[in-house]
Parts: C-alpha cells; sequence; structure tokens
C-alpha cells in the first residue's frame, strides 16, 4: 500500500494545490491508488482557508482517497459558531481564538469575508453564521483524530506515550508536546505528525515530525510510504528522509 502525508496547511491553498500534483506524478509513475491523508490545521495564519476546505471537501466528494485529520486550528472555527464563549483549554494564555493576533483567526474569517478589527464577537459570530456554510463547519467539526497505515500511526500533534490508542483524548492528540516529543518509548508503531515545526521533515526514531512551517512562508511538505520505505517528495523526485538522534 501506499500512503502520502502532506503537513500543516495553514491556508496555503497553492501549496496544497503543488503538493497535490507532486503526489499525483509520483503515484502515477509507481502504478497509481496511493491514499493522501492530511495531519490537519488546515485553516488559520494563511490567506485562503475556505479555498483549503473547499479543495479538501470537493475531493473527497469526487471519491478521492483522501483523509483529513483534525489539528487544533481545525476546532476553532466550529467551536466559535457552536459555542461563542468557548476558549480551548491548550491555549496557555485562557484567551479567545479571536482575541489572540498570531493564531489566524482573523485570516480565516477574512477569507469567509469577515471583518474582525474593532468588532465585538457577538457581531463577528453574527457575520459568521450568514457567511460561512454550514457543510463547512459540520465536516471540521468531524474530522477524524487519527489514521493507521500499515508503516505508521498519524495524528496531528502526537499521542500520549503508554495510552492505548482508543484511550488516547483528543486534547493530547491535537496539542501534546511535552511528554511526546522528548520522550523516546518505542510506541509500537511509528507516530508520524505535524503541530510542532521542524526545518526539515525528520525521523526521530519513533516519530516522523512532517510540519515544515508552510504557516510561516516555509514549504508544505509531503512524504511517501511504500515499500521501498519512506521518502519526502520534491519537485526533483523522492528524497531521502533526514534522521537526528531521539532524545536520551
Amino acid at each position: 500500500m501506499r500512503s502520502y502525508v502532506i503537513g500543516d496547511i495553514h491556508g496555503q491553498l497553492e501549496l496544497l494545490k503543488a503538493a497535490h500534483e507532486r503526489i499525483a506524478e509520483d503515484d502515477a509513475a509507481h502504478g497509481g491508488g496511493g491514499q493522501i491523508i492530511h495531519v490537519g490545521d488546515l485553516i488559520d495564519r494563511g490567506p485562503d482557508s475556505r479555498g483549503v476546505v473547499d479543495h479538501l471537501m470537493r475531493g473527497q466528494a469526487e471519491g478521492r482517497d483522501w483523509v483529513v485529520l483534525k489539528g487544533n486550528h481545525d476546532r476553532f472555527l466550529p467551536r466559535f459558531a457552536n459555542t461563542p464563549e468557548w476558549v480551548d483549554p491548550g491555549l496557555a494564555s485562557g484567551r479567545h481564538w479571536i482575541d489572540h493576533a498570531n493564531l489566524g483567526a482573523a485570516q480565516t474569517l477574512a477569507s469567509y469575508g469577515i471583518g474582525t478589527e474593532g468588532r465585538s464577537h457577538a457581531d463577528i459570530h453574527a457575520d459568521l453564521m450568514r457567511a460561512v456554510p454550514e457543510a463547512h463547519l459540520q465536516w471540521l467539526d468531524g474530522l477524524p483524530l487519527w489514521h493507521l497505515i500499515p508503516q505508521a500511526l498519524i495524528v496531528h500533534a502526537g499521542i500520549r506515550p503508554g495510552i492505548p490508542l482508543a484511550q488516547q483524548a483528543e486534547h493530547d492528540l491535537v496539542w501534546i508536546r511535552q511528554g511526546f516529543l522528548d520522550d523516546a518509548t518505542d510506541h509500537g508503531i511509528l507516530v508520524v505528525h505535524g503541530h510542532t515545526v521542524v526545518e526539515q521533515v525528520t525521523h526521530f526514531g519513533n516519530r516522523l515530525a512532517v510540519d515544515t512551517g508552510a504557516a510561516y512562508d516555509g514549504p508544505l511538505s509531503a512524504v511517501v510510504f511504500d515499500d521501498s520505505g519512506i521518502h519526502v517528495l520534491s519537485d526533483e523526485g523522492r528524497l531521502p528522509v533526514h534522521h537526528a538522534s531521539p532524545p536520551r
């Protein structure tokens, strides 16, 4: 089975389309039939969150074998729609999504034609309920939290070591850093994740980090898993994955 994994997208529609094109070329060259898994954080920070959601929803509706996982950022928009006062417990500041300049709420809402500058949460929410398709909210809210392929477990942020998969908390799957990134445990399967930016796709022994900072003008990386191993896809073809020493 050939599987492709794409890192955190963050509203970068053109980078997503380019990654899909690289994957299509590689897949065709190897017989076709590959599956694409997206590790989440589809929205916020980049210029076209709406376009990303439209593109992924349309691809799935057309029957493409695309798995789209939920990231922590993908919770903000539907939760604001359904529970306007909700504050994500993963935000150490205790502040609302809209009140963080660096989380990307303004960019996401702008992609739906909604302004935020100097406006109350209530007014923004009223515009959201008129402008954001209910299908988008339901789709984002219903995204799965993990996906298994023969070679790996794919999640947005990581897992809580030592906890069975069925008992993993959503909060950890979309937010965890401490306790996962610094853990060298053999999880029984390679864990592929985004959420924490790395300079290049990096294999740490028990995990593979694939978020290379598309949210901050970095590249959007894609990785292929097949019988030949794990490779990064570039415009020049397949490249080896960088390996780093796991934490001690």
